[in-house]
């Protein structure tokens, strides 16, 4: 259980395993630049049986807590409220504690993803690819249903992936067709393509990356480039990377926390960046 380590505010990182987590380079990072010399940011490895004891322990000095897997579906039942944008992909990955001790559940990923597009010149695409189908994958496609205007693909290893991800469509008003992942060099000539599976798992789409690629985004950001992030740059292709959704998500987090905003993004990005170059 957390003890008190300072007078001011706090927030964590909660998720098993945990120690990978950039989040608190990130926030600690925001915590400097914007002068908020009584805040603190932590990390915990806690899982889905220890999170609602976790919950109850906390003191009036919490202000937040960002969550990873496992816990981003399993905190909801015990949260006060959740946005829309959280209960569309049933995930929360910000808890903001109000004053009146209420949890506040939110999704920062897909606004996350949005903005971390826009900042590389992509505000509306008329079709996309998706390249997997867990839960960032449907985080994806709530990301695409603000984006874009027609049909989005998302290729996948099985029929009862495909039949989620269909669903998925559905209930976010998306429309996704489906495709066998034998079949994902396809993909690569989409205006938008976001890749969502585990490391390694596109590298042998690498050779498949067209001559004119467009618009790349691999939610990884360690290791990076991914191969097939490494192959479309050569090729001249725009890619957006996992640290990218981190930091954007992050700032989002942080001004939803501390009530500051606009948080400092380059100096968020640069702690991230610089952490990952010493890995």
């Amino acid at each position: 259980m957390p003890t008190r380590a300072t007078d001011g505010r706090r927030a964590a990182v909660l998720g098993s395993p945990i120690a990978h987590s950039l989040s608190p380079v990130l926030h600690r990072a925001a915590y400097d630049a914007a002068g908020l010399t009584d805040w603190s940011y932590d990390s915990f490895d806690v899982d889905e049986a220890a999170l609602p004891g976790f919950l109850d322990g906390l003191g009036p000095e919490w202000a937040g807590l960002s969550l990873t897997m496992p816990l981003k579906r399993a905190v909801i039942p015990l949260l006060d409220e959740i946005s829309d944008t959280a209960a569309s992909v049933d995930a929360v990955n910000t808890l903001v504690f109000t004053e009146d001790g209420r949890r506040l559940g939110d999704n920062t990923d897909i606004p996350g993803m949005v903005a971390a597009l826009r900042e590389h010149g992509i505000e509306q695409v008329d079709s996309a690819a998706v390249l997997g189908a867990g839960a960032t994958a449907s985080s994806a496609l709530a990301a695409l249903a603000r984006i874009c205007t027609g049909e989005v693909v998302a290729y996948v290893r099985s029929e009862a992936r495909a039949a989620e991800m269909r669903q998925w469509g559905e209930r976010l008003d998306v429309e996704v067709r489906t495709a066998d992942w034998a079949d994902a060099a396809e993909a690569l000539r989409a205006p938008l393509v976001i890749a969502t599976t585990p490391a390694g798992t596109t590298d042998a789409l690498a050779g498949a990356v067209p001559e004119r690629p467009a618009t790349l985004f691999d939610v990884l950001y360690d290791p990076w480039p991914t191969e097939l992030a490494a192959r479309w740059s050569m090729f001249g292709g725009a890619v957006v990377s996992g640290l990218d959704l981190l930091v954007h998500q992050a700032v989002l987090q942080l001004e939803q926390m501390t009530g500051r905003a606009p948080g400092p993004l380059d100096a968020m990005r640069h702690a991230g960046e610089k952490a990952l170059a010493a890995r």
